[in-house]
């Protein structure tokens, strides 16, 4: 089964076709700028290993898609000869509130909920939605299911998603803590799960997703129990540009003495804090480093945050889960920074890890053990495979 698994941005379309038996990635690309001047296709030719643009007015997601169908389906550089070949297609949508707790096929039913969790990420699932219908109406004999983000963190119990506000606040707006990056955290605790001495139901795992974006998760007996994303990606970790969890009167402070509204501060926690926000110079862990090599005292700062703030977390879960059997790093930071793994393994070594140094040091975006053999814990890194991760939810809905 060939499946297109198509991610929509607000301005962007992200795709892969992936053959679900050998699980190759047949072709891939990225469409920029939708919606307004100065379109771009980004795609691999997998056959020659070519990577190739093509500026395209994209006024809507719906000239996006037809973009990407052209190129698939193109005598020289496609993947496929015909639409004939492209079985289904996996969406990935943010925010499925508490109506979905695994992938759905798309039916009239599933696009109402999802508009209703719209409110909950504004600036995804709209997004998202607009993938699907683009889809829909190019591709109408062609199943579609849909991945949430939100879907893997639905086994948490109510001592981890509840916020202690007047219980009200939840049954009548669904405030909670509902978590993110579940097709990552879920995708990699699977495939810890062969690192493991005793079966996955008995596991006690934290996975740590590091990246622009970054949560941290506490997985026992292969399910999700807590995670530091909240209601919205803004709590929890200091990530690239979101400042990560804070006294929330620090809002109201900073509207007041900047004459700010509301909206404008979460602008600021949202796009201008963290790494970005610390260092005053990038978001970018890699010019952190760099700056850290240089002696930038306040790009020290932003990666003494960063690295003691993620220890802070694993070490919550190891309570909240009366111990840990696996570590896993994963995602851009996770996969490829050695010296920001080392540093938050350094506060570690209470749970007996060792890791070697040399493997840690030429790993970088492959999967590898870090601990010693006679480690505690086992500490490894995995790489996130999203796409593949909705690939096999898609062909096990329709099988």
């Amino acid at each position: 089964m060939n499946v297109l698994v198509i991610n929509a941005g607000s301005t962007s379309l992200k795709y892969q076709l992936i053959d679900s038996v050998s699980e190759a990635v047949l072709a891939k690309g990225l469409c920029e700028r939708i919606g307004s001047e100065g379109g771009k296709l980004k795609y691999d030719v997998i056959s020659t290993g070519e990577k190739k643009e093509k500026d395209i007015d994209m006024p809507d997601h719906g000239v996006a898609l037809q973009a990407v169908i052209d190129v698939l389906v193109d005598p020289v550089d496609g993947a496929v000869k015909s639409l004939e070949e492209i079985d289904a297609v996996g969406h990935r949508v943010v925010h499925g509130g508490e109506y979905f707790s695994s992938s759905v096929v798309v039916d009239d039913e599933v696009i109402k909920k999802v508009e209703e969790c719209s409110e909950l990420a504004p600036l995804h699932n709209p997004a998202n939605l607009l993938g699907i219908r683009a889809c829909q109406k190019l591709m109408p004999n062609v199943p579609q299911c849909i991945t949430f983000d939100t879907a893997f963190h639905q086994t948490m119990p109510s001592k981890a998603f509840m916020y202690a506000l007047p219980y009200r606040f939840y049954t009548d707006y669904k405030i909670r803590r509902y978590g993110f990056h579940g097709t990552s955290h879920s995708f990699v605790s699977k495939a810890a799960a062969k690192y493991l001495d005793k079966d996955i139901a008995d596991s006690k795992m934290i996975i740590c997703h590091l990246g622009g974006g970054a949560s941290i998760t506490a997985v026992k007996g292969g399910k999700s129990v807590d995670t530091s994303m909240g209601l919205t990606p803004l709590e929890g970790m200091v990530m690239a540009t979101r400042s990560g969890s804070l006294d929330p009167a620090i809002v109201q402070f900073i509207a007041n003495k900047e004459q700010k509204s509301i909206d404008e501060v979460l602008e600021i926690l949202n796009k201008k804090s963290g790494l970005f926000g610390l260092s005053e110079k990038s978001g970018d862990a890699r010019d952190i480093d760099q700056g850290v090599k240089d002696g930038d005292e306040k790009s020290i700062l932003a990666y003494d945050t960063f690295v003691y703030n993620a220890a802070k977390l694993i070490g919550s879960y190891v309570a909240a889960m009366n111990g840990v059997d696996l570590i896993a790093f994963t995602a851009g930071i996770g996969e490829n920074d050695s010296a920001i793994r080392k540093s938050i393994l350094e506060y570690l070594t209470y749970l007996g890890i060792t890791i070697k140094d040399d493997v840690n040091d030429a790993t970088h975006g492959e999967e590898a053990v870090l601990s010693t053999d006679d480690s505690k814990v086992k500490v490894v890194v995995i790489p996130t495979n999203e796409e593949l991760a909705i690939a096999r939810e898609t062909v096990a809905l329709l099988k």
